[in-house]
């Protein structure tokens, strides 16, 4: 009895770690977003998503899907900040509210502050950024993504 007890909980341990692991694993994919997007390394962002992606965003047009949507998604967000003169973005991700795993999908809701400077002036804004990821042979890769202001 005593070694089927033992047995059971180092397979309860190692299902956690696991399961911590892949957390880890799927938060590493959006800090490397983040990353990508406050040093303005489009390519370091984009390598984040998966070709067949959904975003929505409150920027026009507000909704982006299919292959190549993250890059649609950065060219319109970019002419955004041109045309309304907001610059020095700076994308701050705070503790993940959820993450669920569920095999080779995952679920992440985290709240973000955005720093920035619109006509020289410092401002800051606050939302949260949901994202949907599935595991593939190379890794986590973002899905679809929503941005909503609060």
């Amino acid at each position: 009895m005593h070694r089927i007890f033992i047995a059971l909980a180092g397979a309860v341990l190692a299902a956690t770690a696991a399961a911590a692991s892949e957390k880890t694993d799927v938060m590493a994919v959006v800090h490397r977003w983040a990353d990508g997007f406050n040093q303005g390394d489009s390519k370091m962002e984009l390598a984040t998503c998966a070709d067949e992606t959904s975003i929505i965003d409150d920027i026009a047009p507000h909704e982006w899907h299919g292959a190549g949507a993250c890059s649609r998604w950065k060219d319109d967000y970019d002419a955004f900040l041109k045309k309304n003169e907001i610059t020095d973005t700076l994308a701050t991700v705070l503790q993940p509210r959820h993450i669920e795993i569920s095999a080779d999908t995952a679920y992440v809701v985290v709240p973000v502050t955005l720093a920035f400077k619109h006509g020289g002036k410092d401002l800051k804004d606050s939302g949260i950024f949901t994202l949907a990821l599935k595991k593939g042979p190379s890794g986590w890769l973002i899905t679809g993504w929503a941005w909503a202001e609060h």
